[in-house]
């Protein structure tokens, strides 16, 4: 199901060289229990730099192929929190991170955050084929005042 749902929000996907022979590609696993990460990955995105960004309930982690660490901001700024549901990267390379308090984004060093969507859980992160981006936040809210009425 994780597959297909990664696969759906791929624009395209390379296939191995054919060139190469299966013995000249290298696996490796990393898992839990081995400490790659705590909690739950609630998001994978991949930015053109190369790291492989996930987003989870304890924070942002960042894994260069290698190591998977915590990321941290540069002093002075800040996520609006730690629990990370959606992230994007748009075709501008800008990584959009939606969290359980706001939407935020990150390009060029520096941590952008968008006040008009504070409070609300970011659920969805989309981009369209002219390059906008679009966030879904707040259905809790939304759905508890359609129940009202």
């Amino acid at each position: 199901m994780l597959t297909c749902l990664l696969l759906a929000h791929r624009p395209c996907a390379s296939a191995l060289d054919p060139s190469l022979d299966v013995g000249q590609y290298a696996h490796m696993a990393w898992k839990v229990r081995e400490g790659f990460t705590k909690g739950v990955v609630n998001a994978i995105a991949q930015t053109p730099d190369g790291y492989l960004w996930l987003g989870t309930e304890f924070g942002l982690r960042r894994f260069d192929g290698v190591r998977n660490v915590s990321w941290q901001p540069p002093p002075g700024q800040h996520l609006p929190s730690t629990n990370t549901f959606r992230l994007l990267t748009a075709r501008d390379g800008t990584l959009w991170i939606g969290t359980s308090n706001r939407l935020a984004s990150w390009k060029g060093g520096k941590v952008t955050l968008y006040p008009e969507l504070a409070g609300q859980y970011i659920f969805a992160v989309l981009e369209d084929h002219e390059g906008t981006v679009w966030a879904g936040g707040g259905w809790v809210s939304a759905l508890r005042e359609a129940v009202r009425d």
